[in-house]
């Protein structure tokens, strides 16, 4: 399967506004699914305020996103590649978590 997965990911602690210079955009290839897992297509993904707090360092109820880590979000995709039982290929699923090469 030739796909390529667009990530953004934290460059710098955003002061005030976040700004382009925050962030890096990425493409990297997506890997076929290995057993037990699902390759699924992004349709939508949530922008939050809290997504802010995530880029400050500092304790808070979630641990930041890193420095050059993806930006986590809520979202919801169609199961293109399953390789697990339990999904088919169309399903419409939501998760919370990265969005990257997985």
């Amino acid at each position: 399967m030739s796909l390529a997965n667009r990530q953004f990911r934290l460059a710098a602690r955003p002061v005030g506004l976040s700004k382009a210079s925050d962030w890096n955009l990425t493409t990297e290839p997506v890997a076929d699914p290995g057993d037990g897992q699902v390759l699924v297509k992004v349709l939508q993904l949530s922008l939050d305020p809290a997504m802010r707090g995530w880029m400050n360092e500092g304790r808070s109820y979630i641990p930041p996103v890193g420095i050059g880590e993806v930006m986590r979000a809520i979202g919801i995709g169609k199961v293109i590649a399953p390789k697990n039982a339990a999904f088919a290929a169309g399903d419409v699923r939501t998760s919370r978590g990265t969005y990257g090469c997985r």
